[in-house]
């Protein structure tokens, strides 16, 4: 395990809304547009191998001008990659770090590149969080009315027998919550906080945002 020291001071960024990938997660990419490309070949050829997934803000950018970023957005580094035969890239990210954006870097690459602050983030890299107070049959029953409502699918007997973490990561990256939502669950400073947050969205969505029921 890489530690903050160890950690680079500029790496490529890859602006995806509505995408979200935390620490200790996986992240699934198909990459085909040819500056995306070009950064995993370039990213291949670093020890570290990180790529940043950051949002893009939703305010008007300046004309001509790429979409403004979050200030904050999580590192992977490349775990694995599978090429088709049209030479497109079949991705996996697993989450390092989340990171303070400092700057945008200017360059040659068509790609976007930022120095970024690691500070802050050391939980990121220790060990996996618990939830103490996490009650695991009452969210799981909140859990499925939301489902149910969006009419989504999913494997309910790996979701109750994943850990918290695993288990509270994985729907933040995957429920299909708004892009500043997602924001605010990979900005939440600890796994209490975060379950907290997916719980809140979760009564919003199910009682049209009037948080007049609570979960029991």
């Amino acid at each position: 395990m890489k530690h903050i020291r160890d950690l680079p001071e500029i790496i490529p960024v890859f602006p995806l809304p509505g995408a979200l990938l935390l620490p200790r997660a996986r992240l699934p990419l198909h990459i085909f547009e040819p500056r995306y490309l070009q950064m995993l070949e370039d990213c291949m050829k670093t020890p570290h191998r990180l790529i940043g997934i950051i949002q893009t803000r939703d305010v008007p950018a300046n004309q001509g001008t790429e979409p403004r970023l979050h200030s904050i957005g999580c590192a992977g580094r490349m775990t694995g990659f599978s090429e088709t035969e049209d030479g497109r890239y079949m991705i996996t990210l697993s989450g390092i770090s989340r990171f303070r954006l400092r700057q945008e870097v200017e360059g040659f690459t068509p790609y976007r590149r930022a120095e970024v602050d690691w500070k802050g983030f050391e939980r990121d890299q220790g060990e996996v969080e618990k939830d103490p107070g996490f009650e695991r049959a009452a969210f799981m029953k909140l859990l499925k009315r939301f489902f149910e409502t969006l009419e989504l699918s999913t494997d309910w007997d790996g979701l109750r027998d994943a850990d918290e973490e695993l288990l509270i990561n994985s729907l933040s990256m995957l429920c299909p919550f708004s892009p500043e939502d997602k924001q605010a669950l990979l900005e939440a400073p600890t796994l209490i906080t975060r379950r907290e947050t997916m719980v809140t969205l979760i009564e919003f969505a199910l009682h049209g945002g009037s948080g007049e029921e609570t979960m029991q």
